[in-house]
């Protein structure tokens, strides 16, 4: 009996097969993307903010951005849900890094000077993927707008 239990908890151990594991550049990046695809129009300063974003907060060079951002749309395009983005980021980042990155997606909801709704839902389901406080989601929103 107690060979069936340990036999069962090793299942739960082994990695799920559909689940990919993303370095946190990929993961970020992702999410910046699904806010970017958002409202279904790609607008130049989007994109333009997208690359600056990518190349500053990582320090990439062009080509180092285009290729991650192909990985990233790779991993989006068969992705069922964020928590495989999510999951990197937890992992990888302390509480303030995390809202940094909400904020960095408010700079690109907003780089088309307007803020859609989907944009405002993807950032709002992410923020509580990163357990990123309400006033906080509300703080780095802020700091964007002033």
């Amino acid at each position: 009996m107690f060979k069936q239990i340990k036999q069962l908890f090793n299942v739960f151990d082994q990695p799920q097969p559909g689940l990919k594991q993303h370095d946190l550049k990929t993961a970020v990046a992702a999410l910046l993307i699904e806010v970017m695809r958002a409202d279904d129009k790609l607008h130049n300063e989007e994109q333009h903010t997208l690359t600056n974003t990518l190349k500053k907060y990582f320090n990439l060079t062009d080509l180092e951005v285009t290729e991650l951002t192909t990985n990233a749309q790779n991993s989006l395009d068969s992705a069922t849900d964020y928590f495989q983005f999510s999951s990197q980021i937890n992992e990888h980042c302390t509480a303030s890094q995390r809202i940094e990155i909400i904020e960095l997606l408010w700079r690109l909801a907003y780089a088309d000077g307007e803020l859609d709704p989907e944009e405002e839902y993807i950032i709002r389901k992410v923020a509580g993927l990163l357990y990123v406080a309400h006033t906080d989601f509300i703080a780095a929103k802020l700091a964007v707008i002033n």
